[in-house]
């Protein structure tokens, strides 16, 4: 009993430091990558055209932050559920949304203009922010629970 309440604080600190690491990426987001659009967003960017960006720049960059927030979202989801299992499809999961979201944002940016902008804004805000942890967390909870009965 003692070892399992160590074993949950010690997932529970775990869990916490690694989303205090999300909070540290979120807050020096302007100076660990490329993102001209981060200015453009915090603007009035229904009215303006999209600013100047390097594609390939901004594709790797935001490519670079996906994968750094999946990667500390895996283990946080591992330490969560301790499933290997589960935590292999949560990658899965992510490798496909990052093919189909960078793929999307690569297509706008070329083909479109900034009548597209909200869309825009959308495929990039899943991109660099950890929000399919948001999803994923409670779904693998639910179907954990569901599994149970």
């Amino acid at each position: 009993m003692l070892r399992e309440l160590l074993s949950n604080k010690l997932k529970l600190i775990l869990i916490l430091l690694l989303v205090g690491v999300l909070a540290v990426i979120r807050g020096f987001e302007d100076q660990l990558f490329y993102d001209p659009f981060a200015l453009y967003f915090r603007g009035d960017y229904l009215s303006m055209p999209f600013p100047h960006y390097d594609t390939l720049h901004l594709m790797l960059s935001m490519g670079l932050r996906y994968w750094l927030n999946a990667a500390i979202s895996l283990i946080i989801i591992f330490a969560i559920f301790s499933d290997a299992a589960l935590t292999k499809f949560a990658t899965i999961l992510y490798l496909f949304f990052f093919v189909i979201l960078i793929v999307a944002l690569f297509l706008i940016l070329l083909f479109s203009d900034a009548g597209n902008n909200f869309l825009l804004f959308n495929i990039r805000r899943f991109l660099i922010q950890p929000l399919l942890l948001l999803l994923f967390v409670p779904a693998f909870y639910y179907q954990k629970q569901k599994d149970k009965k």
